[in-house]
């Protein structure tokens, strides 16, 4: 039976110490992480990775950047891990026309809805988080006011459980997911096929800048970090297709300004903003 590290990270409530420490995990942990808050008003991230050198490493990599937080690493059974999603994990409802499920219910009717079935296993989205949520209800919007249409053709950047890939290719679209991380795509293409998608979605390991400089989409989604969207402005936008749609998430509500100015630096309008509790999505259509 395969063995996890989990990595307890606990952040005490100083500034935007947390929001550093988030950072610091998106350029290591692309899978994602659970965030919670504790006693103290501070913030337990809270990492799953195999058992191994890698995960070790992160873990001491951890306490060497991080000396002035609490860093617990433990051992557990992977059935443990995944028991403890089976409890968590329950339907989700996104903009009136998708329905997230887990494999164990995917013979739940969904009336008109969507259905997307997820497994829960180590890569970010499973549909419960606010930005993955906010990015399929921005998908919802524009599909109703006839703004994303069957045949156009879609990015995922940072595609992680693949979500909002399939969200798109139940639509209608084709498209691309990209993740920098090979256990994500991997996880990916177990849900593309769940899904019955894994014919028009193809996925990749790289980041933006494996794509080819002139290749376009009429949807680009980034569900990602505001630095590293920050960062990508100039490249992401080029890969949006004249009249295209563009959703990017994983922006807490204090950065959305910044990021907002950065995109609005290359030449686009101000986008839709919309807000769910700390997090913010833009959307430009």
């Amino acid at each position: 039976m395969r063995k996890l590290l989990r990595v307890d990270m606990v952040v005490p409530d100083q500034g935007d110490l947390a929001e550093r420490v988030e950072a610091w995990l998106a350029g290591r942990v692309a899978q994602g992480w659970e965030e919670s808050t504790v006693d103290d008003g501070g913030v337990r991230f809270r990492v799953h990775l195999e058992e191994g050198p890698p995960a070790r490493d992160l873990a001491a990599e951890a306490a060497r950047d991080w000396p002035q937080l609490r860093i617990d690493s433990d051992i557990i059974e992977e059935e443990d891990w995944g028991a403890a999603w089976m409890a968590f994990f329950t339907p989700i409802e996104v903009g009136g026309v998708y329905e997230i499920l887990p494999p164990w219910m995917a013979d739940k009717d969904t009336d008109d809805r969507q259905p997307i079935i997820i497994e829960p296993k180590m890569a970010f989205g499973t549909g419960h988080h606010p930005t993955t949520a906010l990015c399929l209800e921005a998908f919802a919007t524009c599909f109703r006011a006839g703004r994303i249409k069957a045949g156009m053709h879609f990015l995922d950047l940072g595609t992680g459980s693949g979500i909002l890939g399939i969200g798109l290719c139940k639509l209608g679209l084709t498209g691309f997911g990209l993740d920098i991380d090979p256990q994500a795509v991997w996880c990916a293409a177990e849900n593309l096929e769940r899904n019955h998608v894994g014919e028009t979605m193809r996925l990749a390991v790289g980041g933006v800048g494996s794509l080819a400089e002139n290749q376009t989409f009429d949807i680009v989604a980034a569900n990602i970090l505001a630095a590293p969207l920050t960062a990508m402005a100039g490249r992401l936008v080029r890969h949006v297709a004249p009249g295209g749609v563009l959703v990017l998430s994983g922006i807490l509500v204090t950065q959305a300004a910044a990021v907002i100015a950065a995109y609005r630096a290359t030449g686009l309008p101000e986008p839709e903003t919309h807000e769910s509790g700390e997090w913010a999505s833009l959307v430009w259509r």
